[in-house]
C-alpha cells in the first residue's frame, strides 16, 4: 500500500449550527469554530470536517445549498473562512468541507432559471418529466417520505427530487452542469481546503427511464434507493469528477455511501479508488426498520460485533475505511449500540476504545468525546428535522399513538445529535449567551467539557489518551497499518480483536455483558496493559477476567 498523508490521521466533524455561537444568535458560527481550535489540537484531532458552511435556505440544515462559492452569512464571512483555513494550518490542522452535488436547493439560480423555461438550458440541469394521467412519472418515495415527484404549478412536468421537494436532483448526464460542479470543486480546492467529505454521491447516477418499482409500503410508492440499487455504471461517473478535480490536488475525500454493489469496494476505497476512504454504515444499518423507524429494532450485540468484524476483514486487503460512532445523521452512538447498564462512563470509554482503534480512519463527532447522549424532547413541534416529522408521521400512520411515536423519534432522530455542543455548566451548556436554535440536553450541568477537562477519570481525559496512544511513537504503525483480527468472536458479549504487524500486536478486549468475563489468553500476562477504563486489571497466569464494560488495550509481549 502507498503511504499516503492522511493514513495516521484523526478525524473529527464539526456541526457548526450547534458547536460554538460567539456572537450571541444562538447558531453556531465560524469564529466559534476558530475559537476551539486548541481544544481539538488538544484532544489529537488532525482533520476537521464541516458540515455545509454554504448559503442555504436551511430546509435541510445546510444540504440545500443556494450558492455554492458563498458563506451563510449565519456562520460568518468568507473572510472568517480564510482565518479558519490559516489558523488550521498554523497548528497542522485540516479543514474538509462538505460537498452536497447530488442535488441543490430550489432557491439556486440554476433551478429558478429551469422553472422558467423546463426544456430549456437550465431544465436540463435537472430531471423534469411530463406526467402521466395527471400522476407523477413514477412511484418512487423520496428518503425523506411521499413522492420523490413534484409538479411544477401550471404545467404537466414534475421535477425529481430524491431528498426534499426543495432539494432537485441535478443531472449528471450534462456536460455543462458538470463542468460549472467541477470548476467550483476546484475554486475550493485552490482556496486552501485538503479535501471534502461527499455527501449522498451513490445517488448520482439514474435509471432515465424511471420505472415504476412494486410499491413496499401502503402508500402505494417503492423507496427511491430501488431504483439507486438497480441502476449500473456510478463508477464511470465518479472516476471522472475524481480525475477532473482530487485528484489534482492529492486531496483527502470521505465518501457517504450506501447501497454500494459488493463487488465495487475496491472500485471505490482500494490504491486507486474514486475516494481516499468511506464511511463504514454497516452498524447504523441494523438501525433500519422494513419501513422506517417506527418498525426498528434495537441492535442487538452479536450483529453489531459481527458486521463490523465483517466490514474489518472486507477492507483490509482493499484500502481504508472511515470508522464512527456517530455523526450528524445518527442518534448518539451511547444509546444505540450500549445496553441500558452500559450507557455510563465506563461504557462510553469501552465503545470509543474498539471504535478508535480499528484499522481505518478514526472518525469522531462533536461532544462524543465527552460522552453526549440523546435529549429527551417532549413534542414533535420541539424537533427540527425534516426528516423526523417524515417518521413521526409514518408512525401515526402506521397505528401508532402520539406518545409511542414521540419514544421512536427520541430513540431515532438526527436532532440528538445535533443538540448544542455542552462546553460548561452555565446557561445553555455555555454554546450561546442567547436562545439555541434547538434545546440543549438537559444533562448538560453533569456532562460537559470543563468538567471534564478538570476530572482525569472521565470520559474526555480517557479519549484523549486513547487518541494519544493510537498516534504514539510505539504504536502509531501497528494501529495505521496493522492487520485486523478478531479473537473470541464466538464468546457472548466480548469484543476482542488483535491488530497485528511485523512483530507488533495489541490486543482489545472489551466485555459488553452485565456480569464479569474470564478469558483464556496465551501469555497475556507478559503483555504490557496501555489502557484501561478501569484501574483494577485481573490478570493472572494465562487467565484475564474483564469486568462488566471493561477494556484493556495489551501491548506486544515483552
Amino acid at each position: 500500500m502507498t503511504k499516503k498523508w492522511w493514513h495516521d490521521k484523526v478525524a473529527y466533524q464539526i456541526y457548526p449550527k450547534s458547536f460554538f455561537d460567539t456572537n450571541g444568535d444562538g447558531i453556531g458560527d465560524l469564529k466559534g469554530v476558530i475559537s476551539k481550535l486548541d481544544y481539538l489540537k488538544e484532544l489529537g484531532v488532525d482533520i476537521i470536517w464541516l458540515s455545509p458552511i454554504y448559503q442555504s435556505p436551511f430546509v435541510d440544515q445546510g444540504y440545500d445549498i443556494s450558492d455554492y462559492y458563498r458563506i451563510d452569512e449565519t456562520f460568518g464571512t468568507m473572510e472568517d473562512f480564510d482565518t479558519l483555513l490559516a489558523e488550521a494550518k498554523k497548528r497542522n490542522m485540516y479543514i474538509v468541507m462538505d460537498l452536497v452535488i447530488n442535488h441543490c436547493s430550489d432557491q439556486h439560480q440554476w433551478f429558478q432559471k429551469a422553472l422558467k423555461d423546463p426544456e430549456g438550458e437550465y431544465g436540463d440541469y435537472f430531471y423534469f418529466r411530463k406526467g402521466t394521467n395527471g400522476n407523477p412519472p413514477s412511484n418512487y418515495r423520496s428518503y425523506f417520505g411521499g413522492s420523490a415527484w413534484e409538479k411544477v404549478p401550471g404545467t404537466d412536468y414534475y421535477y425529481l427530487h430524491m431528498f426534499a421537494k426543495e432539494q432537485p436532483d441535478l443531472n449528471w448526464n450534462n456536460p455543462k452542469l458538470l463542468n460549472e460542479l467541477y470548476t467550483m470543486i476546484n475554486w475550493w480546492l485552490e482556496k486552501g481546503v485538503a479535501g471534502f467529505r461527499i455527501d449522498a454521491i451513490i445517488n448520482i447516477k439514474k435509471d432515465l427511464s424511471f420505472q415504476s418499482f412494486p410499491p413496499d409500503g401502503p402508500d402505494g410508492l417503492a423507496s427511491v434507493w430501488r431504483m439507486v440499487e438497480s441502476v449500473n455504471g456510478v463508477g464511470d461517473l465518479l472516476e471522472d469528477l475524481k480525475k477532473n478535480t482530487f485528484e489534482k490536488y492529492q486531496a483527502f475525500t470521505v465518501a457517504e455511501v450506501f447501497n454500494m454493489k459488493k463487488d465495487e469496494l475496491i472500485e471505490f476505497v482500494g490504491e486507486n479508488g474514486h475516494f481516499s476512504t468511506m464511511f463504514d454504515f454497516s452498524a447504523h444499518s441494523l438501525s433500519f426498520g422494513e419501513h422506517g423507524w417506527y418498525d426498528s429494532n434495537p441492535i442487538q450485540f452479536e450483529d453489531f460485533r459481527k458486521v463490523l468484524f465483517h466490514s474489518q476483514l472486507e477492507c483490509q486487503d482493499v484500502g481504508f475505511l472511515a470508522n464512527i460512532i456517530e455523526n450528524h445523521d445518527e442518534p448518539r452512538g451511547v444509546n444505540r449500540y450500549l445496553p441500558d447498564y452500559a450507557q455510563n462512563q465506563d461504557g462510553t470509554k469501552m465503545l470509543g476504545t474498539i471504535s478508535v482503534l480499528l484499522r481505518g480512519l478514526p472518525f469522531l463527532y462533536q461532544g462524543q468525546e465527552i460522552g453526549m447522549q440523546n435529549c429527551p424532547i417532549d413534542s414533535i413541534e420541539d424537533y427540527n428535522d425534516i426528516n423526523t416529522h417524515g417518521e413521526y408521521q409514518m408512525a401515526l400512520d402506521a397505528g401508532f399513538t402520539e406518545e409511542d411515536a414521540l419514544q421512536v423519534c427520541y430513540i431515532n432522530s438526527r436532532d440528538n445529535a445535533r443538540t448544542p455542543m455542552q462546553w460548561d455548566d452555565t446557561v445553555n451548556g455555555g454554546f450561546t449567551s442567547g436562545k439555541p436554535w434547538l434545546k440543549v440536553n438537559p444533562n448538560y450541568k453533569e456532562l460537559n467539557v470543563k468538567t471534564e477537562l478538570g476530572d482525569e477519570n472521565s470520559v474526555l481525559s480517557y479519549y484523549k489518551k486513547l487518541i494519544a496512544l493510537r498516534k504514539s511513537e510505539n504504536y502509531k504503525e501497528v494501529f495505521t497499518y496493522g492487520t485486523f483480527v478478531p479473537i473470541f468472536e464466538n464468546e457472548p458479549d466480548i469484543f476482542a480483536y488483535e491488530r497485528r504487524l511485523d512483530n507488533q500486536s495489541v490486543i482489545v478486549l472489551a466485555n459488553f455483558g452485565k456480569e464479569a468475563k474470564t478469558l483464556v489468553l496465551d501469555q497475556i500476562a507478559d503483555r504490557p496493559v496501555l489502557l484501561t477504563n478501569q484501574p483494577d486489571v485481573q490478570i493472572a497466569d494465562n487467565q484475564i477476567t474483564l469486568k462488566s464494560c471493561q477494556v484493556i488495550v495489551a501491548g506486544t509481549t515483552e
